[in-house]
């Protein structure tokens, strides 16, 4: 039996349809090698990692110092528990997480290790909660996130969320409330011109969008725990990016009404939007942070809620009041170490700067997508290219939904050495920061290829 025939007898894929599986003819990649940008199959094809193997591997995959990093911290210790005991790889990532989000500039943060994005989220929804409960505001029992706001998939995490993905499990879910994103080119005031190519210009000085926010804090302020928000570009709402000063304003509006806020930085955060988060962009210091997927480099799961000292400090004193909330795999000292090597690669090789270079290149390449009559936007925020399909551009028409545009135009773009996904029909690239110029070009040139195959 070879491995293929394994997988389709024995495993259970996420967020992915059997349906083309069952065609004798349809070849699933088996996966068995990564270098930098790069994957390999089985049958020796190379591939690009479009999609930096769902947004994870910021610096390629194996990269030497984070290798050499996990070898080392086997040699020492695979484990331990985290309920009162510690771990120098823990405490000294803790500093620096701390350090590198706010620094000298704004207010220290605590960080609470957790496994994955949705686990980071699931224990800042639990702090906000415990914290108001048991420090006399237990009234304060709402969240408030934009639509189509996705923040994972437990059933906390998907409480306190409005994406069309969880919409099946609303009986699950206790209430939330959520208000319309900035998403300029779906904007329902209309202020993005069709086919415009920069969709977001068409929201500066108008600001429908900020009153819809202020409208619903001072509605439900005195109720809510928190508002969540992915910092300037939601990502499985289609990489939706908000205007600039969108993010600033909302810091100010909370700020002045004494709501706290939770900056969602699994995907946004380390490096992807040329900064080490998104709230960086604007100079904003949210009272939480969920950190996770480049965290480690891509290299090991490994999560992390940073939380302001003035929240921490609500749950000091007698023991009752410590946090009811903890994993198994919390600050596993493997985690910690790639974490810490991941760090260290962005000071050493000037990571950052390599960014810039590339998301400039990026932004030149992609101009070629708006000669396609099926494309509506193009939008990119650092190195994240989204690229919006549509039946007709005038009126931003979508596709039927059982067309899979998007779908079908990834599928084609890997017969052409891409690997990527997309959402609905934006089809999307998130490369490696390591991937060079030439990379980038083949591909764009590879999704491009596929378009006009695939949509002629």
């Amino acid at each position: 039996m070879t491995t293929e025939q394994r997988d389709k007898a024995f495993v259970w894929h996420p967020f992915t349809p059997d349906q083309p599986w069952r065609n004798p003819d349809y070849r699933t990649p088996v996966i068995v090698r990564g270098e930098g940008p790069y994957l390999w199959d089985e049958e020796g094809n190379r591939y690009w990692d479009g999609n930096s193997s769902i947004w994870t591997n910021v610096h390629g995959h194996r990269h030497p110092r984070l290798v050499a990093a996990i070898r080392d911290q086997l040699e020492r210790i695979d484990h331990v528990s985290f309920l009162g005991l510690s771990h120098p790889w823990a405490a000294e990532l803790a500093e620096k997480l701390s350090a590198i989000t706010a620094g000298d500039r704004g207010p220290a943060y605590r960080t609470f290790f957790s496994d994955d994005g949705a686990t980071a989220i699931e224990a800042a929804v639990k702090i906000v909660w415990q914290y108001f409960q048991q420090n006399g505001q237990p009234q304060r029992d709402l969240f408030l996130s934009l639509a189509e706001s996705y923040h994972g998939d437990t059933v906390g995490a998907m409480s306190v969320a409005q994406s069309r993905f969880h919409r099946l499990f609303g009986p699950l879910r206790f209430p939330s409330l959520s208000i319309q994103a900035p998403a300029c080119y779906r904007c329902s005031f209309n202020r993005a011109a069709a086919g415009s190519r920069d969709a977001r210009q068409g929201r500066r000085g108008s600001w429908e969008c900020l009153r819809v926010l202020e409208e619903a804090l001072d509605r439900h302020g005195h109720r809510l725990a928190a508002l969540l928000i992915e910092p300037k570009v939601q990502a499985a709402a289609g990489m939706w990016m908000h205007p600039d000063g969108y993010l600033r304003e909302l810091d100010r509006l909370c700020r002045e009404r004494g709501i706290f806020w939770i900056a969602d930085e699994v995907f946004t955060g380390f490096g992807r939007l040329g900064r080490w988060f998104g709230c960086e962009r604007e100079g904003v210091f949210p009272d939480l942070i969920c950190l996770a997927k480049g965290l480690t480099g891509g290299m090991t799961p490994l999560a992390a809620t940073l939380v302001r000292e003035e929240i921490y400090a609500g749950f000091t004193g007698e023991k009752g009041r410590a946090l009811l909330h903890g994993h198994s795999y919390t600050a596993n000292p493997i985690g910690c170490a790639a974490a810490l090597a991941s760090l260290a690669v962005f000071e050493e090789e000037g990571v950052f700067e390599r960014i810039a270079r590339r998301a400039e290149a990026l932004s030149g390449l992609s101009e070629r997508f708006w000669q396609h009559p099926h494309v509506g936007d193009v939008r990119q925020e650092g190195l994240v290219l989204a690229v919006e399909l549509v039946e007709r551009r005038a009126d931003r028409s979508p596709f039927p939904a059982a067309r899979e545009a998007g779908f079908r135009v990834c599928e084609r773009a890997r017969a052409h050495g891409l690997l990527t996904r997309p959402v609905g029909d934006v089809l999307v690239l998130v490369p490696p920061f390591c991937a060079s110029a030439d990379d980038l070009a083949g591909m764009v040139g590879a999704l491009e290829q596929a378009l006009w195959e695939e949509l002629p």
